[in-house]
């Protein structure tokens, strides 16, 4: 009798985690590319000032304004994937940005003006953007509870891994196949990650539950393992055992004690989050927002930076790779710290060492130290952004989730496209690296001073509107 109780109950489990496994790898792997395709132009920038026969002549303020063109289609994409996403769903959305910034990348990378660069830079921000937006919405909507923290720090951790591999390539590979050839590079999800995520990217159950259809997300539930959200039992498989009685892996968002969120009766998307969540909606904007101008303004400008503080070119960029190395060590440590303590604290911790850090670069240590530091950096600003999408993504409910996680995502742009711009005014305008560090410093510590404002996640059972039932906690 145990053997016929237990045997379902284990295949189930077993189906759950590879389809979890799926989606936190194609996931990955999508923001890896996402992280190259944005930060591929930093690595660039030393060849664009210095050699006009590759776009014209480019001064530190074109550059600049080149370098936010991304990030403004990076707002638009992640702008209108927040609504789209909530009405479509995750996956098509997800699968149509992989193609858009991949082709983007290949047009990109056959363009012969600053003109041109700079409108495919805009066109393939905007998948960028929608890929952005959508990915922390999928992944805690997969993730079990307990770990959602850790699974979106792992998957966003693809964005510093991105750049990473942007600056290790560039150093590996810009003399031999020049930055066009690095470009072509980032065209490759094109024909190996989509054709992948077509077949092994499920759409999200807890999506379809919220929308009423019901019978979708039964099919795929049975299919994939996962459990739909508040239901112990999916009806339509008898022999599954109770999945309130799984361990960990089975634990889905929603919970055994929560109701369908098909019973949510509260708006969906931009309407239900600003009438929700007004006041932690602007605070989380603005926080991200101060994160994405500290990431962009480093990603852009620290080998320029490096360079003319005495490194030759090589040398520069390898404070690229390690910055986003760091990235990567902090957004997996920060997410336990989160999962632990809760994210909120661990992102002011994380933007407070960042800010730290930044002023230490203007110390004059030796280069082994320096690098440490610069590693430092890494966790308190990319690493830091890691964490935010995670603490966004796991505040809202299901129904607002995507417009939550893209409004972070897009409006925090703002600050991205200013990135590159504050970088281009303070390397052109013969400010010292004092004074530039000290003022990124700055930016790090008001990151943290927003994150400590933000209200703490109150159950959705308390924001949903009076009949809606009880729905997942946020």
């Amino acid at each position: 009798m145990s053997i016929t109780a237990t045997t379902p109950d284990a295949a189930r489990q077993a189906k759950q985690f590879r389809t979890v496994l799926w989606v936190m790898s194609l996931a990955l792997v999508g923001l890896i590319f996402d992280g190259y395709d944005l930060v591929i132009y930093g690595a660039c920038v030393s060849t664009f000032l210095r050699d006009p026969t590759q776009l014209g002549a480019v001064t530190p303020a074109i550059a600049g304004q080149l370098g936010s063109y991304a990030l403004l289609g990076v707002l638009v994409g992640a702008l209108l994937a927040g609504s789209v996403g909530d009405i479509v769903g995750r996956r098509k959305v997800m699968l149509v940005a992989y193609a858009w910034f991949s082709v983007g990348m290949a047009v990109t990378a056959m363009t012969g003006t600053t003109a041109t660069f700079g409108l495919m830079r805009f066109l393939t921000g905007l998948g960028v953007g929608a890929l952005v937006a959508t990915t922390a919405a999928l992944v805690s909507e997969f993730a079990p509870r307990g770990r959602k923290n850790l699974c979106n720090a792992v998957v966003y951790s693809g964005v510093p891994l991105g750049s990473l591999m942007a600056a290790a390539l560039a150093i590996a590979l810009l003399g031999a196949i020049g930055w066009r050839g690095l470009f072509w590079i980032g065209a490759l999800p094109l024909v190996t990650l989509l054709p992948l995520a077509y077949v092994k990217m499920p759409e999200s159950v807890a999506w379809l539950v919220a929308r009423g259809r019901l019978d979708e997300a039964r099919a795929i539930a049975e299919r994939t393992g996962v459990a739909m959200p508040g239901i112990a039992t999916v009806p339509s498989i008898a022999t599954v055992p109770s999945i309130a009685a799984m361990p960990s892996i089975a634990a889905v968002p929603g919970g055994a004690a929560a109701a369908p969120e098909a019973a949510e009766a509260g708006r969906a998307g931009w309407a239900g989050l600003f009438a929700t969540y007004p006041l932690p909606t602007l605070l989380l904007g603005l926080m991200s927002a101060t994160g994405l101008m500290l990431v962009y303004s480093l990603n852009t400008w620290l080998p320029e930076l490096m360079l003319r503080a005495g490194f030759d070119a090589r040398g520069s960029l390898s404070f690229l790779v390690v910055l986003n190395g760091g990235a990567v060590l902090g957004a997996l440590l920060g997410s336990k710290v989160a999962d632990a303590f809760g994210a909120k604290l661990a992102v002011a911790a994380c933007f407070a060492i960042g800010a730290v850090a930044i002023l230490l670069l203007t110390m004059g240590f030796s280069l082994g130290v320096l690098l440490a530091i610069v590693a430092l950096v890494g966790m308190g600003t990319s690493g830091t952004q890691t964490l935010i999408y995670g603490l966004t993504a796991n505040y809202y409910r299901t129904n607002v989730r995507s417009a939550g996680v893209a409004w972070c995502a897009g409006f925090g742009r703002l600050g991205g496209v200013g990135g590159p711009i504050l970088g281009g005014v303070l390397a052109g305008g013969g400010f010292a690296l004092e004074t530039i560090f000290g003022i990124l410093a700055g930016l790090g510590l008001l990151g943290a001073l927003l994150t400590l404002l933000v209200p703490p996640a109150r159950p959705a059972a308390e924001v949903a509107p009076a009949g809606a039932g009880v729905t997942e906690p946020a």
